[in-house]
């Protein structure tokens, strides 16, 4: 077969629709006012590489200058994992730097640009191929002089080899022959990157001040006919092909990129990291860079892939879900973790908060344990940080940045100046503080779940003893005798400077009980590292001995006689206001009501003591989670993407499985909706996690703890059958819940013996013996 007719073949194949519509999102037309969240929510990422789903064929060039009244038609995006700089911005603070805009291509015929603007737009279709995670778009376009031009495209960022980028686009001409002139560009305008070296096939940029490297190699070709055309031109940054096009006769031009990420010392290591990357795929560069990347898909998708009978818009969610979190992570690199908006988008700065350890992690730990690895041990490289803010604020131990980007150092602002001049003071870095027992219980978990003694003797221990010595320091014993933490922000962030947030303090109780836990452990099991960790962190048993005190001293806010805890210290004693002066606006509480009157009202931002009952089930008893669901559930105005996914999964463990379904749909909006506003700075990746967890955790009934897996199916009227996978220590069991009749059937895909209560039941499961389980 020639080469061109089997390079179509397979631009043919990669260009095929998902043949199930849960498999993929479309997007119809283009409309400007929609852009920046439509590329948003159809980025291709692999955790070291995330693209917005811009266009690429044909838009001008984009640079950060004062645009007044005006918007950018396109907000194209490529962001390098750890490429972090500070830039001239007030206050300063790190930031996400982007990256190289690989993919733009200028088209002209008989020397008059191809632009969206002028002309008509016959057809513009964009679909995201969640299955292969490939970025599709097809575009029909007539120009002045009557000639329609017709594109299609594919994109991926590899996911078994992360440092490529593949750029596929055919087009053909109607009409009369003309002179087709392409170019590819390859830009850095506006990003903040400084260029090192700039050569035909390689270019090296870095950063102003933080010392950081990022190389492009690159390859690009045209082809038509039987024949490869030759480049008119090529210049470090731009390389220019001219031809006669013949009506109906294709041409396809492809390029294939690798980055690599380095340091400035070592920027000629970073550039050969990058060409070597390339030329691994020189011989046989696009055909092997698509297929190793659908299968590495497929792997991911057998892991993780959930599956839903009777609910399609509940399984296309957690599929673009789930397709978000797979794209989000990079288990081959511990020094970084997922910022509040993945690799999507510029809101946050790329910084990372609470929401990778509480929302994402339970999704990688139960998925993906190579990728929670990783992201825990960034946390372990950035402990230092957190000890240097803990002593910075007069404290022992190790207190979190609540934003994180490369050292862990805080990236909060202390304050801000907002559009009409003032300065705002901003204290979640200085007041949320329960983010270090946010770490170290994820640790836990993870340890709980993957029984990887290695990373809790390298890592593990020394956060959760680190973390633990912050909460013995924080908390102060007082003349009623017991310890009180003051002045806080709990995660429902409308009451600032707080005491005894139930939250927090119950966080930090569990903290130092598993502080002293992981001690007995080492000496037990690892007594070497206990030696080894008692010397260098100057721990010993009398401070152990304190730690149990604070543990049992600690206020929670906890009233047996009705069961509920008090948000935080005078909570019971703020205005109660009527659900309907607040619920069901598109505007958050504080703006319908005005922050003076939120701050001192009993409504909530989002999940506070809800998310206790989420992270903490088994320390509480039935009658306790029914009392506060059903007093907190009311009085929270989900100001937060966070808040709706955790109130699912509380729903359906107290059975009420109509209020949880709907919760569930309600955090699936959260970027699928047709309002896109807000996804304009990236795609909320913890509401992503969210959802699984309501799907999984909530109504699948999911829970690991200390005695293995368990699981108690709370399905919804509208599914038939939920149907996904979980990983513990060292096994995959397969889960398929059926609603009726209630059943569940289990299956040990790898991984030795074990055992999984169903409901009051145990049941041995070995491989290649499927287990059925009927429920009463």
């Amino acid at each position: 077969m020639a080469v061109a007719d089997d390079l179509r073949d397979w631009v043919d194949d990669g260009l095929t629709q998902p043949e199930h519509p849960t498999w993929a999102l479309h997007e119809e037309g283009y409309d400007p006012r929609r852009e920046a969240g439509v590329e948003a929510r159809f980025t291709v990422a692999n955790g070291f590489l995330g693209v917005r789903g811009a266009r690429s064929v044909s838009r001008g060039p984009v640079w950060v200058s004062w645009l007044h009244g005006l918007n950018w038609a396109s907000w194209p995006r490529t962001y390098v994992a750890g490429l972090f700089d500070t830039p001239n911005t007030i206050p300063p603070v790190p930031a996400l730097v982007p990256g190289p805009d690989w993919l733009r291509v200028q088209l002209a015929m008989d020397g008059q640009p191809v632009m969206l603007r002028t002309g008509e737009l016959l057809h513009h279709r964009r679909t995201l191929d969640l299955e292969r995670g490939l970025l599709v778009t097809r575009w029909h376009h007539r120009d002045p002089d009557g000639r329609t031009i017709r594109l299609r495209a594919l994109r991926l960022v590899s996911l078994a080899e992360r440092a490529l980028g593949l750029q596929v686009i055919e087009l053909t001409v109607d009409g009369r022959p003309c002179e087709i002139t392409l170019e590819a560009l390859l830009e850095s305008a506006g990003s903040g990157l400084e260029p090192m070296r700039l050569e035909p096939d390689v270019a090296l940029w870095r950063t102003a001040l933080s010392g950081k490297t990022v190389a492009v190699a690159h390859d690009a070709r045209v082809r038509r006919d039987h024949t490869e055309v030759a480049p008119a031109s090529i210049e470090p940054l731009r390389r220019r092909w001219a031809w006669r096009l013949v009506p109906g006769e294709p041409a396809i031009f492809t390029r294939l990129v690798a980055l690599a990420r380095g340091e400035v010392e070592t920027a000629d290591a970073t550039a050969a990291r990058a060409r070597a990357a390339l030329d691994r795929r020189r011989t046989q560069p696009w055909r092997g860079v698509l297929e190793a990347h659908a299968a590495a898909w497929g792997a991911r998708w057998e892991a993780s892939d959930v599956r839903i009978d009777g609910d399609e818009a509940a399984e296309r969610a957690l599929r673009f879900a789930v397709y978000q979190l797979n794209s989000a992570a990079d288990p081959d690199d511990d020094t970084v973790s997922i910022g509040a908006r993945a690799l999507t988008g510029d809101a946050y700065l790329g910084h990372v908060f609470w929401d990778t350890e509480i929302y994402l992690l339970p999704f990688y730990t139960l998925t993906w344990p190579e990728a929670a690895r990783a992201l825990l041990m960034y946390r372990f490289h950035t402990l230092d940080g957190a000890r240097r803010k803990a002593a910075r604020l007069g404290y022992e131990g190790a207190l979190y940045a609540w934003e994180s980007a490369e050292t862990g150092d805080e990236a909060t602002p202390e304050e801000i100046v907002d559009p009409a001049g003032r300065s705002l003071k901003i204290l979640c870095g200085l007041e949320e503080q329960h983010i270090s027992a946010d770490v170290a219980y994820a640790v836990w978990k993870y340890w709980e779940a993957t029984g990887d003694d290695g990373f809790m003797e390298e890592a593990g221990a020394e956060i959760v003893l680190e973390t633990a010595r912050f909460w013995a320091s924080r908390a102060v014993r007082e003349d009623d005798g017991r310890f009180h933490i003051r002045r806080v922000i709990g995660p429902d962030e409308y009451h600032e400077t707080i005491d005894d947030n139930a939250y927090t303090n119950v966080m930090a109780a569990w903290n130092l009980a598993r502080g002293v836990e992981v001690a007995d452990w080492l000496a037990t099991h690892r007594p070497r590292t206990r030696r080894r960790l008692e010397r260098a962190l100057g721990l010993g048993r009398a401070e152990l001995a304190e730690w149990r005190a604070v543990d049992s001293g600690l206020v929670t806010g906890f009233d047996p006689a009705s069961g509920l805890f008090e948000q935080f210290q005078g909570y019971f004693g703020l205005e109660d206001v009527p659900r309907a002066d607040f619920a069901g606006r598109d505007a958050p509480a504080d703006v319908v009501l005005g922050r003076a009157r939120t701050q001192a009202s009993q409504i909530l931002k989002q999940a506070d003591v809800v998310a206790l009952l989420a992270l903490l089930p088994e320390r509480f008893e039935a009658a306790v989670h029914r009392a506060n669901f059903a007093y907190y559930e009311p009085r929270c105005g989900h100001g937060s993407s966070l808040s709706r996914g955790l109130h699912a999964v509380v729903a359906a463990r107290l059975g009420d499985v109509a209020m949880a379904h709907s919760y569930f749909h309600a955090t699936a909006a959260t970027d699928l909706s047709e309002t896109l506003a807000a996804s304009a700075g990236g795609i909320r990746i913890a509401a992503q996690g969210a959802l699984w967890q309501a799907a999984v955790l909530g109504m699948g009934g999911l829970r690991i703890d200390a005695e293995g897996l368990a699981i108690r199916p709370n399905l919804p009227a509208a599914w038939e059958r939920v149907v996904f996978h979980a990983r513990w220590r060292g096994r995959r069991v397969a889960v398929e819940a059926h609603r009726e009749p209630p059943r569940v059937n289990l299956r040990l895909v790898e991984g030795p013996p074990c055992t999984v209560r169903v409901g009051e039941r145990r049941v041995e499961l070995e491989a290649g013996v499927p287990r059925t389980v009927a429920l009463g």
